[in-house]
């Protein structure tokens, strides 16, 4: 089996900077060193690529399926068993039993040094199993004592099991906390299951409501990180979500995840049957800036499969489904894992200065507007993705302020089979709705012409240098050009 090592080509090409530099613009309400939060908070998160945005460039993340049953039921929600081809919560292509999940880890270490998490997502509630939730932690965390552990509930069952979550050492924990009033909750789920029997309407809204605002208190206490996710449903509580936020914050919420609701009819959920669409991309982004005063926001989320593999945004769970290693004999490779921990390491430390660096002379006496550059990348926080084999894009904003990575965007890649497809490329110039400037390794010139006539820039200049550093380049050269046609402007004038 390959191993899945991020390529080599990700550090291929230094961007140097002075000794001493400092750190690159916050994101997630971290900065790139960790220097807003106390010491031991950031050992947590700095290799946790859902807890810190810098980690998702580096850091893997592996999910196993263990928990099938769920104790709600949410109109967004339809748990597949036996899927491969949907990417979202709730789907997974096989279950696992603990002994079972233990072994994929490893098959998956064994190949994998940048594995730095597993977690329970799933496809149902980690705590409606419990019993199969801990017994799977508990395994993990004595065959890997180096990986972290994280599980991701509904908060119903969260409060009973608080203490076993804190002996078992996990130490970042994700609830799903969509609203506040259960007037809101009311229209999100059709029912929930507790104290022995089944709740509907507003009732069980307030029941879900007071059980999830105890266990994200009591895991605050416990000195657990708590993440919070929110699906953003459209007319039910877009404007809703400043008041989660506000509550969440309160009680001590280390990150806000606000997600698009996934709303398609072939899904079978009840919001999708019913025609419940979606937020757009500027939806999303309008609300993550309403709320960015101060509020820590988790803006790089793919929304996984419960049995996802791999860094953020690629999933290689197809290569490790239980017939590919069933029969596999793994030897663990700690060693590895620790030097390629070293090695981030250092490319963070690299990074940092690169972006400061990229960072001066963007505050200047001639201001444009903020800037939306979008990035092809494989991984490292570089440009170093051919646009042709991009599923994803990462966004930037970028003005006299500085840059902020403010999300992706994503789309099925342009080239298939070693051909591109037009239905493809107008799924992409789609997505890139909003785009000034597009970064990549490289691109054919068909691409490169639509997305022209499109309004979008494509630059391969910067070819595997750090995306700040790309992105910084560019915001330069754009506000120069700017300054120039006002210069002409006036002269004609």
């Amino acid at each position: 089996m390959t191993r899945h090592i991020i390529p080599l080509d990700i550090v291929a090409k230094k961007t140097s900077a002075p000794a001493g530099a400092g750190c690159a613009a916050k994101s997630c309400g971290t900065d790139t060193a960790g220097s807003d939060l106390p010491p031991e908070v950031w050992a947590k998160v700095k290799d946790h690529p859902c807890y810190s945005e810098q980690a998702h460039h580096y850091f893997a993340r592996m999910h196993v399926a263990v928990a099938p049953a769920c104790n709600i039921q949410c109109n967004y929600c339809n748990r597949k068993y036996d899927c491969a081809n949907e990417s979202r919560p709730g789907v997974t292509s096989e279950r696992l039993t603990p002994e079972q999940a233990v072994h994929k880890v490893a098959a998956v270490a064994a190949r994998m040094p940048q594995l730095s998490v597993v977690g329970i997502a799933g496809p149902g509630d980690a705590l409606a199993d419990w019993r199969h939730t801990f017994e799977t932690f508990d395994l993990l965390s004595r065959q890997f004592p180096d990986i972290k552990l994280c599980l991701s509930t509904n908060g119903l069952a969260l409060p009973d099991h608080v203490d076993r979550i804190r002996e078992l050492k996990v130490d970042h924990v994700t609830i799903t906390i969509n609203m506040v009033d259960p007037a809101v909750g009311e229209d999100i789920y059709a029912w929930v299951f507790y104290d022995h029997r089944r709740h509907t309407g507003r009732e069980a809204a307030r029941i879900l409501h007071e059980r999830q605002i105890e266990g994200l208190r009591r895991l605050v206490e416990a000195g657990i990180l708590v993440k919070v996710n929110s699906v953003l449903i459209p007319g039910i509580n877009d404007a809703h979500l400043a008041a989660v936020n506000e509550t969440v914050r309160g009680h001590g919420a280390f990150l806000h995840n606000i997600m698009p609701l996934i709303s398609d009819p072939a899904h079978g959920t009840r919001f999708g049957l019913d025609g419940r669409r979606g937020p757009t991309p500027a939806e999303l982004k309008q609300l993550q800036d309403h709320l960015g005063g101060g509020a820590r926001l988790m803006k790089h989320c793919r929304q996984c499969r419960a049995d996802a593999v791999g860094l953020l945004g690629q999933d290689l769970s197809q290569d490790f489904t239980m017939d590919r290693v069933a029969g596999m004999t793994v030897e663990d490779r700690p060693e590895e894992r620790r030097l390629y921990r070293e090695f981030v390491e250092r490319e963070r430390l690299d990074r940092e200065q690169a972006a400061r660096v990229a960072e001066r002379g963007l505050s200047a006496a001639v201001t444009v507007p903020p800037l939306l550059v979008a990035a092809c990348s494989r991984g490292g926080g570089r440009v170093n993705q051919h646009f042709g084999h991009a599923r994803e894009f990462q966004l930037y904003e970028v003005d006299g302020a500085g840059i902020r990575f403010v999300g992706h965007r994503r789309a099925d890649h342009y080239c298939q089979g070693g051909h591109g497809e037009e239905d493809k490329l107008e799924a992409v110039v789609k997505a890139l709705d909003g785009v000034s400037v597009l970064l990549a390794a490289k691109i054919g010139s068909c691409p490169s012409d639509r997305l022209k006539a499109a309004g979008i820039t494509v630059i391969t200049d910067h070819a595997y240098d750090y995306i700040e550093t790309a992105v910084a380049a560019v915001y330069r050269s754009h506000r120069a050009a700017a300054a120039a046609d006002g210069q002409a402007m006036a002269q004609a004038s």
